[in-house]
């Protein structure tokens, strides 16, 4: 996704991963952040940067960022399920949020 010049608020919004191949209960996902290809800045650290990484762990994690220039985002989504698709047809899935303030 292209982020234009602004402030946004990322989160995740909803998704579970599954916390071992026996469990049917569901944890909170843990989604790495890449940004890169402008000028942004990380409102935790307050430094003007041109890629970075970050992380969303859980569902109250956010992330804000202001960004100066557009920047393109990429999430990576982790899933702890050893071979899930091969073995059980399932997917998973996370839905992550980028509002613009």
């Amino acid at each position: 996704m292209v982020l234009k010049p602004g402030t946004y608020i990322l989160r995740i919004e909803s998704g579970t991963f599954s916390s071992g191949s026996n469990s049917d209960e569901g944890g909170e996902p843990i989604v790495l952040l890449w940004i890169y290809g402008g000028k942004i800045i990380n409102q935790k650290t307050n430094v003007e940067v041109q890629t970075t990484w970050s992380s969303l762990n859980g569902y109250d994690d956010m992330l804000t960022l202001n960004v100066l220039e557009a920047s393109t985002l990429c999430a990576f989504f982790f899933d702890t399920r050893l071979n899930s698709i091969r073995l059980d047809g399932s997917e998973s899935e996370v839905t992550l949020t980028a509002v613009q303030t």
